[in-house]
């Protein structure tokens, strides 16, 4: 029985040294910090670790209890297939876990997975060839390394059956230390379980997410999937409800609009602003929506940013350009559903995970077509990745064009289609429309979204910037941009410019500049308006908002009524405050005038306060969560 328990003893001690130099090599890749810092990640971490340790242990505790208790010869393959297994699966983890970090900022989740699974070559469009060789000699040195401590062990600790009257009572004591596990693995004996706040310690989210267990984060994520109703149970669902509505609106009520359900029927009463309706000389334009991969107002000099998307600064300074805007989320999955559904992005997963949920969830384009409106998509993508197209369709796009709608020849990236041949297609397609009369002749209105791609690592179009020769990033953004400056110019020389409205937004937060720890400067993005349904070009509207607000103002420039758009707001409407809410990997946003607020949604505590009376967000932003998760929760399915 004692080497059964230096077995176990051994193995549960291999698995805590293992994560914690493990840590250190998270440390010595991201972070640049004191040593105080890395022991503190270390130390803090050790909790997670342990109950990692634990859950790994389990089952070698079982096994030995059966050589104990049996003859069976099968318990020590069985042990040494497991630990193979395991060691795989760990050494897989941390790997891909380690490689992520660095373009996600957050810990191993099952978006990764999600990715994989819609689309296994666009999730690994981004790797490079390199990454690949380093990943694979990772993966081989850390399974390797586990398994030789562990057959190491495994010889120096051989069990064999026990005969005779000990044969029980040491057997139940292997099966009560085993049992014993469970202390661990919940994380004390207190009413809380272990979750990813046990280990959260400092402001600095990247020390926090250096002490996350990679292994638990993953499993964490896979448990806490389709439970939305249950999660942030922060308070009673009438509070927070009411709470939200006085954070949004400034009579403190939610509008009569707000239903999160598709509903052709508009409010008798709807009111229509004064402000939004005199800023198109036409209540039915023809509207293009541009969305850009990964640009922010870093690029753009009438927003303080360097000199880079030259064309979109020209753009902006010609027409209407909202300066106090916000990205509402950090992927592009999660964008679509902020700029087209006008829904606010979970901070633990993507909505477009669950096609039960969105399917009938009304947005932009279903608002627009209950109004007359043909809608069309174009993406030189795949659209199979993140249930994009399941997504398009239920939002009533069609056609939807993809990689596939082009040539194999103009299909030269590992994202598809570069954006030069994308806006052809659509300026092409658009000038078919106008010739037909559909559009700009008395026909039925278009609303035609293009979503970028070019601009989306690794960096490679088929362009070369002398500006930018020494700096890839920017040479994508400059690439981009001048197929967006061209697109729009090709735009007003075709019939019917003079009741267009384009429409220009960045798809979740920019890229760059990177490092960026300030999420606040890294979520704004610029929000721009073109075309010749302008009643005014040439001004700034300097009011807050965020993606989720882009249906129900443009929907108020044309007279129309957000109906089901819960939490899309007419910015310019006096009924809105000024305020601005978005998410990141288990984190919320709120941005008002005067104060700033980040709040930890693994740790349930702000995790950074600027301004006036910051903390006075947090009670909102736990409104916000419960809300959210509430309405998510009620969705059909």
């Amino acid at each position: 029985m004692k080497k059964a328990i230096l077995k176990l003893a051994f193995l549960y001690l291999m698995w805590l040294v293992l994560f914690a130099l493990l840590k250190l090599v998270f440390m010595a890749v991201y972070i640049s910090a004191p040593a105080s810092d890395w022991w503190q990640v270390v130390s803090h971490g050790a909790t997670m670790d342990r109950s990692v340790a634990a859950y790994l242990t389990v089952i070698p505790g079982l096994i030995v209890f059966a050589q104990l208790l049996t003859k069976a010869k099968w318990a020590r393959v069985a042990l040494n297939v497991y630990m193979a297994v395991i060691a795989l699966l760990i050494s897989l983890i941390y790997c891909i876990d380690l490689g992520l970090y660095g373009y996600w900022g957050f810990r191993l989740d099952m978006t990764p997975i999600f990715y994989f699974t819609t689309s296994p070559s666009a999730a690994m469009a981004s790797v490079e060839w390199w990454q690949w060789i380093v990943g694979l000699l990772g993966i081989v040195a850390i399974a390797a390394a586990i398994w030789v401590v562990y057959r190491f062990i495994d010889r120096r600790t051989p069990v064999e059956p026990i005969r005779g009257k000990k044969q029980w009572w040491q057997s139940a004591v292997i099966f009560l230390l085993t049992a014993l596990l469970f202390l661990p693995i919940r994380g004390g004996v207190t009413v809380g379980t272990m979750n990813p706040s046990a280990v959260y310690f400092s402001e600095n989210q990247q020390l926090n997410h250096a002490a996350l267990n990679p292994a638990f984060s993953l499993l964490y994520s896979i448990t806490h999937q389709t439970d939305f109703d249950d999660q942030f149970r922060l308070m009673d669902n009438d509070e927070a409800s009411a709470e939200l509505a006085k954070l949004l609106f400034t009579d403190g009520q939610w509008p009569a609009t707000a239903t999160c359900r598709r509903d052709t029927s508009a409010p008798a009463d709807y009111p229509v602003d004064s402000v939004a309706a005199a800023m198109l000389t036409t209540d039915r334009p023809d509207i293009v929506m541009v969305i850009l991969e990964s640009f922010s107002s870093f690029l753009l000099p009438v927003q303080g940013g360097e000199p880079v998307a030259v064309g979109l600064d020209s753009l902006a300074r010609d027409g209407v350009l909202f300066t106090d805007f916000y990205a509402s989320s950090f992927r592009t999955d999660r964008a679509l559903s902020a700029i087209l559904a006008s829904q606010p992005v979970p901070p633990t997963t993507s909505l477009l995970k669950y096609v039960d949920k969105f399917e009938n969830l009304p947005g932009l384009a279903t608002v627009l077509a209950d109004n007359g409106y043909n809608c069309s998509y174009y993406y030189g993508g795949d659209t199979k990745f993140v249930n994009m197209q399941a997504f398009l369709v239920s939002q009533g796009f069609d056609p939807i064009i993809n990689d596939q709608s082009f040539s194999a020849s103009d299909r030269t990236w590992k994202w598809g289609v570069h954006d030069e041949k994308v806006f052809e297609r659509v300026l092409s397609d658009i000038s078919a429309r106008s010739r037909a009369g559909a559009s700009g002749n008395g026909g039925a209105p278009t609303l035609t979204v293009v979503q970028t791609s070019s601009s989306h690592e690794p960096f490679e179009p088929p362009y070369e910037n002398p500006r930018f020769a020494d700096n890839k990033i920017l040479n994508a953004f400059a690439y981009t941009d001048s197929c967006l400056t061209n697109f729009v110019n090709g735009l007003r020389k075709l019939p019917g410019w003079e009741k267009r409205l384009v429409v220009i937004v960045p798809d979740h937060w920019g890229v760059y500049p990177l490092p960026l720890e300030d999420y606040v400067a890294r979520h704004h993005i610029p929000l721009v308006l073109q075309g010749g349904a302008l009643a005014r070009r040439g001004y700034t509207i300097d009011r807050l908002g965020t993606q989720t607000d882009i249906a129900a103002t443009l929907l108020a420039m044309m007279k129309i009524a957000p109906t089901g758009l819960k939490y899309s707001r007419d910015i310019l409407s006096p009924a809105t405050r000024e305020v601005a809410l978005y998410t990141d990997a288990n984190l919320v946003g709120i941005i008002t005038p005067t104060d700033t607020l980040i709040y930890n949604t693994d740790a349930l505590a702000p995790q950074n306060a600027r301004g006036r009376q910051p903390d006075a967000l947090v009670r909102p932003a736990q409104a916000f969560l419960r809300e959210l998760y509430h309405t998510i929760g009620q969705m059909p399915q």
